[in-house]
């Protein structure tokens, strides 16, 4: 018996419609996220002082590197296992795995809490402020329920429900959280802002798990495929081999994938947040202010990035399952224009207008131009190398996931150490841009054996030419002819949409659009 979604004979079917409409709903929660995540660090520099709203953004660092490494890795050990079970038409073993998954991940946020509450005063002591204390010990209350919010999101995830992801964390905890920021800085009550970050994931943890509940009862009734019933006919191995080891998991198969993961993702986690902390520790809370609205914008590019991840991985993970590697690399390559039809027009039109970008934080943040035009050239190359370390951890190989991920981190702490306290927020950046290429180019050298993966293709180059029209020549001329401002980018920003929308439409075939 064949999988759903995966044809014999070959990747004719790599699942492009389901990961499309997936990546539709996760994009147009992401489009809301990011608006509500730009306004809420608008609101902070805003409304509070650099010093504050460097302490704010350097504590809640912390937090969600304590979070990575909590979760120890159970995200994704669900993501994958439950995936596989699909496959196999074994879902009847989801609610034993999410308990296995679930309790020592639960322990680990408990423990980590407990950690995180003893050392507030020898952290804060290192950052500097009296008040940094207070801000860690009421952040590290809710490291549990941060935990238990992206375990239940990823469990939704991986059965192809994009939707409560949209909902609780896209949208819902966000715009709680900018709520809340509104009414601290209308008070005037600084003291009080880590609990209107942190305080949302409380309900947010209520209602992913709600919601998935309700998903695996209305997934159980499914019937079984018939044991020993083969995935596909491609690649090596057989489907009855394959099937047992996805009835397998066991908590040693299932932490044997996870932990690995676990300390790739809190890898990860220092690169994406480490260098706020690096800079604070190096150059004060005012250059932590400015280099984090200087990473802004890649956080924004981030939303869209995790849309088309979040819908992809389940369906990684399916395919590779089935041995279905042509599929693998039609998927891989479709993606990555995806990638690259949404990141680039947010980079370009950042890194040519990057003075009026910062200047929105506040005057005192333009001296951050600089960073921005660094991080928007990384993820520029980043967007158009593709999911490599997505495809790499749906293989199984967590341990090579997890080598990159720690060559990246300390590829930026070295370059951090080297750059930070002499040019501040511009070699964070710098720093930033050396981890990510390292954790891009590494998996897509892992995988040439495998899959034989390589974002280069017609998809992907009618993606970039289409952005490089309408978001970097376009603007590059406006701002040549009117010496550039706020109108000027609003009207680029405005024609290059309406133009790159029509672009995509007419080439949506080369696309791999029309599925």
């Amino acid at each position: 018996m064949t999988p759903t979604g995966t044809r014999r004979g070959g990747g004719a079917d790599s699942g492009l419609r389901r990961v499309l409409r997936g990546g539709v709903v996760n994009m147009a929660g992401a489009v809301v996220g990011a608006a509500l995540n730009l306004a809420l660090i608008v609101a902070i520099t805003r409304a509070f002082s650099q010093e504050t709203a460097g302490l704010l953004f350097t504590a809640t660092s912390v937090f969600l590197i304590m979070a990575a490494v909590a979760n120890a890795g159970a995200p994704d050990g669900l993501v994958y296992f439950i995936a596989r079970m699909r496959v196999f038409g074994r879902h009847g073993g989801v609610p034993a795995l999410l308990r296995l998954a679930l309790g020592p991940a639960v322990l680990v946020a408990c423990l980590v809490s407990a950690l995180l509450l003893v050392f507030a005063r020898p952290l804060a002591d290192a950052l500097g402020p009296e008040e940094a204390a207070a801000y860690l010990r009421m952040l590290a209350l809710f490291l549990p329920f941060a935990v238990l919010t992206d375990s239940a999101l990823a469990a939704t995830r991986a059965h192809h429900d994009m939707s409560v992801t949209v909902l609780v964390d896209k949208v819902g905890r966000p715009l709680a959280q900018l709520g809340l920021v509104a009414m601290i800085a209308a008070s005037g009550s600084a003291g009080l802002l880590a609990l209107a970050w942190a305080g949302p994931y409380l309900p947010a943890a209520v209602l992913a798990w709600f919601w998935l509940g309700r998903i695996v009862r209305r997934a159980a009734p499914e019937e079984p495929h018939e044991p020993g019933s083969a995935p596909a006919e491609t690649g090596t191995g057989t489907g009855a081999e394959a099937e047992a080891e996805a009835e397998r998991v066991t908590p040693a198969v299932f932490w044997a994938f996870a932990l690995p993961r676990a300390l790739g993702g809190v890898a990860q986690m220092g690169v994406q947040r480490g260098g706020v902390v690096m800079v604070a520790l190096l150059n004060g809370l005012a250059g932590a202010a400015v280099f984090t609205a200087a990473t802004r914008i890649m956080v924004v590019g981030q939303f869209g990035t995790q849309a088309v991840l979040y819908a992809a991985q389940p369906r990684f993970a399916e395919l590779l399952a089935a041995r279905d590697h042509a599929a693998v690399r039609a998927l891989y390559q479709a993606g990555t224009s995806w990638l690259v039809c949404l990141n680039w027009p947010l980079y370009l039109s950042a890194l040519v207008f990057a003075p009026e970008v910062m200047r929105l934080f506040g005057a005192e943040y333009s001296a951050g131009a600089l960073a921005l035009v660094i991080v928007c050239a990384g993820q520029l190359a980043a967007s158009a190398l593709g999911m490599s370390d997505l495809v790499l951890t749906m293989t199984g190989r967590t341990g090579l996931n997890l080598l990159n991920n720690v060559m990246s981190l300390l590829a930026n702490v070295a370059v951090c150490v080297l750059l930070v306290p002499s040019h501040g927020a511009s070699g964070a950046a710098v720093a930033l841009v050396a981890a990510v290429m390292v954790r891009k180019l590494l998996p897509l050298w892992q995988l040439r054996s495998l899959v034989r993966l390589h974002p280069f293709s017609r998809p992907v180059l009618v993606a970039t030419g289409s952005a490089l029209v309408w978001f970097g020549a376009l603007p590059l001329l406006l701002n040549a002819v009117t010496g550039g401002g706020l109108p000027v980018l609003a009207a680029a920003a405005l024609v290059g949409t309406a133009g790159h929308l029509c672009t995509v439409w007419r080439m949506r075939d080369h696309l791999e659009l029309r599925r």
